[in-house]
């Protein structure tokens, strides 16, 4: 039996600000590269047995075709070596300098090929978020100006989202070629915002329809004329639109929802938006979210500062795990929890816009690798729910399979008859599920 999923991750953020002169990196600021090895012991320290991991994808993809696999090699044989599970992370707010920006229209096909060629170079790898928090990603580059192209236009952050949208259904294909029982969690941030006064209530009902926006398309659900007319009018083109329609892979997927207490807004009757605090919850925005697409759930993403009194983090802890069980209790199938991330994070009071050094305090551990009380009161927590917590396995439509799993019958058997299902799929119904045959996208 597969139990619940209580997982961390350790922070691979690389945008690139000051106009392109400076990459963020958050794995170097927190010397996860000298010190991969004693992370990993962490995890293990805590009893947790998934990871969000990934390479760092400006180190990795060199160009078209062109890799540098050593620290990948180093770290994900490691893991495997630990029975470690990692739901891998392939892109995180940033690409290479080579591909430039997300504006750049050659990215989805090329990060596509990247995707298939890291699953051919770990094929024991069944979990995955090839595009990390698409919507934040698009925002915080092209709509606020704040990272990669740093741009501030509808039009900007419709082309950096329909790019990135579209590489992360292309990856998901891609992979599946190599790995037919993979399965993808899409991480992303669930927001809300609220009206103000009566006067913002537009402008409040307009963003909350855009905040769905990138998981629309990745799933294929149907915008309202509303956002079919913002999206064209901002240069996405219809048959661009058609193909999210026809190539969503919903059934290899698990919606990822990411809740901060940063993630509601206050939107005033000019438009503008403030934080406004924890008001619905994890558990609110989540149901809104499961009604629209009806998939398995998992808090991908948590934190907060360890503040003067020390117990602060430890008591937001203990609300999103009393979200999370309302969330099952109320029957919606929600399959794991992650504290983001393993250790403390550096320069995120700025968003990273500003290179400062500031060592945010939000790790289950801090950057000396000493247990932090919200990490005490993780290991505690994972110890005393573990048991009571299987994934109920109708929630999925293939299992997943730990690392220690992956060498087994059981999971040969699974990815034997996920290749078939799929080229049955594909005969009848071609890439979508909407009955209309179509080509399968180019991946060269």
């Amino acid at each position: 039996m597969l139990y619940f999923m209580f997982a961390t991750g350790i922070e691979n953020s690389y945008p690139t600000v000051q106009n392109g002169r400076f990459r963020q990196d958050e794995m170097e600021k927190t010397r996860h590269y000298q010190l991969w090895d004693k992370d990993f012991d962490l995890v293990q320290e805590l009893g947790i047995e998934y990871l969000r991991y990934g390479p760092p994808i400006h180190k990795t993809w060199l160009g078209p075709g062109r890799y540098d696999w050593s620290f990948a090699d180093e770290t994900f044989g490691d893991l495997r070596r630990r029975a470690l599970t990692p739901i891998t992370d392939l892109c995180h707010f940033g690409v290479p300098d080579w591909i430039g920006t997300f504006q750049n229209p050659d990215f989805p096909e090329q990060f596509a090929r990247y995707a298939q060629d890291f699953a051919l170079r770990f094929p024991w790898v069944q979990l995955y978020t090839p595009v990390n928090e698409m919507y934040v990603c698009a925002l915080f580059s092209a709509k606020y100006g704040w990272w990669n192209e740093q741009m501030t236009t509808d039009t900007a952050f419709v082309t950096a989202l329909k790019h990135i949208v579209r590489a992360n259904v292309l990856a998901m294909h891609a992979i599946l070629q190599v790995r037919p029982d993979a399965l993808f969690v899409q991480s992303e941030s669930s927001e809300y915002f609220h009206a103000e006064n009566p006067r913002a209530i537009g402008q409040a009902e307009f963003l909350n329809q855009v905040r769905f926006l990138s998981l629309d398309l990745n799933y294929g659900h149907r915008v309202s004329s509303d956002m079919y007319e913002y999206l064209l009018d901002n240069g996405m083109t219809r048959e661009e639109y058609h193909f999210f329609l026809d190539n969503t892979l919903k059934h290899h997927c698990i919606m990822g929802n990411d809740y901060y207490v940063t993630n509601e807004h206050l939107v005033q009757s000019d438009g503008r938006t403030q934080a406004s605090g924890e008001i619905y919850g994890y558990s609110v925005i989540t149901g809104q979210y499961y009604g629209r697409y009806a998939l398995p759930v998992m808090h991908t993403e948590t934190n907060l500062h360890q503040g003067p009194n020390g117990d602060e983090a430890v008591q937001w802890l203990r609300k999103q795990w009393a979200n999370v069980l309302r969330v099952r209790n109320d029957g919606l199938p929600i399959v794991g929890f992650t504290w983001y991330s393993l250790i403390d994070q550096v320069d995120w009071d700025s968003a990273l816009r500003e290179n400062n050094g500031t060592v945010n305090p939000l790790g289950l551990y801090d950057l000396d690798r000493n247990i932090r009380p919200v990490g005490q009161a993780y290991q505690e927590l994972i110890r005393e729910w573990r048991a009571v917590l299987p994934t109920q396995s109708t929630a999925l439509i293939l299992p997943i399979f730990a690392s220690s799993q992956q060498d087994g019958a059981a999971a040969a058997t699974v990815q034997k008859l996920a290749r078939t299902h799929a080229h049955a799929r594909k005969a009848t119904y071609g890439n979508g599920e909407t009955g209309v045959r179509v080509d399968r996208p180019t991946l060269e």
